[in-house]
């Protein structure tokens, strides 16, 4: 039986990130997934939409150049290459992922494992039928999509009608109505998408706004944005049945239906924990994830979860940050995993990027605020390269302390600008001091600094 000193269970963003970093401490390392290396993220989640998104930005840009003295004809998207170039990416990533564990001298096993009880070396993990022995572990088993009992679905699901994040991304033809379930974040990317690229779409959500938890004023921005691009909404709309060629919805008390040829169930996910054998040495659960302290600890010694099987924030760079937070403290370094700061990024057209606190989450909390905002019409860059763009950046700062505690903003580059919010946030800058920050110019993200003079 091969001991090892840490066996990682699952080979997404906080697996194959851990299982890097503790190769490179001189761990005897091994990752075992089922599937593929990287996981949702990286096979069917993160990237592969990401690459969807990037062509039809292309082809928005070649359709509606006219305002910046563009003009193309014949204009055309060929869905079936958009797949195979989105195949393409994904296979390359995967392949850097593999070189990086090898070159950390990381085993990688592929199968699916079940923990089997303790062993004197510490535990014992089996994969197709190998018994293998740790001194420790990190479950980073991940999260599937949830499956509502509504009547119509499980067959759906089972005729192709009905699909998850992963088939939709897989789908090379274009479906002429797209009825989506669910406003949050997949479901959001993929109405982007598809709309841009001719299909009917129509999301149907049982709040009476979009994008979860996103700032409200942001929500109801981008809302406005996809209607004027002809996406449908049913807002505060609960879904009661799939047939074969529609959706039944329920509004105001009345039954409704909407044609579809094809369906995405976009509703949420789930910490994935079955079959994983945790009964066996008695991790400790609640509502079918696992729970962890701030070092990533489970209630078992030895015993770590990192990612979307914690069902903290199911968020890839989140997985990454705890699975170094779960690696250092095996190996004796100081570290604490916060979520104060962690950014949560739309990547729709416009973009939506926040992080800390919302209005309605620091009212909560009783923390007395001042907010600023500001359209970015503030920045020369996003006038420049925005025709009649109504993006906003909000601020939200402690009255108290004077501190920066949440950044919200709609518009181009906002992606890419948060990570700085965050830093402000995370590290606790006065304002005063953010104040003193030279940001370059003419940049969108100077929308923030220009924000603060505001308050």
């Amino acid at each position: 039986m091969d001991l090892f000193d840490l066996i990682v269970i699952g080979g997404g963003p906080a697996g194959y990130l851990a299982a890097e970093r503790a190769g490179h401490a001189g761990l005897k390392t091994a990752v075992v997934e089922k599937r593929a290396l990287g996981g949702v993220c990286l096979n069917e989640g993160c990237i592969p939409s990401k690459a969807f998104l990037n062509s039809a930005k292309y082809y928005e840009h070649a359709l509606h150049g006219q305002a910046f003295g563009v003009t193309a004809s014949d204009v055309k998207i060929d869905h079936a290459k958009v797949v195979a170039r989105k195949n393409n990416v994904v296979k390359q990533l995967v392949s850097g992922v593999g070189m990086q564990l090898k070159r950390n001298k990381v085993t990688v096993i592929t199968g699916e494992a079940a923990i089997n009880g303790k062993c004197d070396e510490g535990f014992k993990v089996v994969v197709n039928g190998t018994e293998y022995a740790a001194k420790k572990l990190l479950i980073a088993s991940g999260s599937v999509p949830v499956t509502p009992p509504i009547p119509g679905v499980k067959e759906g699901l089972a005729s192709g009608f009905v699909m998850t994040n992963r088939e939709i991304l897989d789908m090379t033809e274009v479906p002429q109505n797209l009825v989506i379930i669910g406003g949050g974040v997949i479901g959001l990317e993929m109405a982007s998408y598809f709309n841009s690229i001719g299909s009917k779409v129509t999301v149907i959500e049982m709040l009476n706004k979009i994008a979860g938890p996103t700032d409200a004023e942001i929500s109801k921005i981008l809302l406005k944005n996809y209607q004027a691009k002809g996406v449908d909404f049913k807002l505060s709309c609960k879904v009661v049945g799939v047939g074969t060629n529609d959706v039944s919805y329920e509004e105001n008390g009345e039954v409704k239906s909407v044609k579809a040829d094809k369906v995405l169930l976009s509703i949420g996910r789930r910490a994935f924990t079955q079959n994983l054998g945790l009964e066996t040495i008695g991790v400790y659960t609640e509502r079918g994830a696992i729970v962890t302290d701030d070092n990533m600890r489970t209630n078992i010694p030895g015993v770590y979860a990192a990612g979307d099987v914690n069902g903290k924030s199911m968020l890839a760079h989140t997985a990454y940050r705890e699975a170094e937070v779960a690696v250092n403290h095996m190996i004796g370094k100081k570290d604490v995993m916060r979520y104060s700061a962690i950014p949560a990024v739309i990547y729709t057209n416009p973009e939506v990027a926040s992080v800390g606190e919302t209005e309605d989450t620091a009212k909560a909390k009783g923390i007395d605020v001042k907010v600023a905002n500001v359209t970015m019409k503030f920045s020369g860059r996003y006038v420049a390269e925005n025709e009649n763009g109504d993006g906003i950046c909000k601020l939200i700062v402690d009255k108290k302390y004077n501190r920066l505690i949440g950044v919200h903003l709609i518009g181009s580059y906002a992606s890419e600008m948060i990570y700085g919010a965050a830093l402000m946030i995370e590290t606790e800058l006065d304002i005063e001091n953010i104040k003193e920050l030279v940001f370059p110019h003419p940049t969108v993200c100077e929308v923030i600094r220009e924000a603060l003079f505001e308050l």
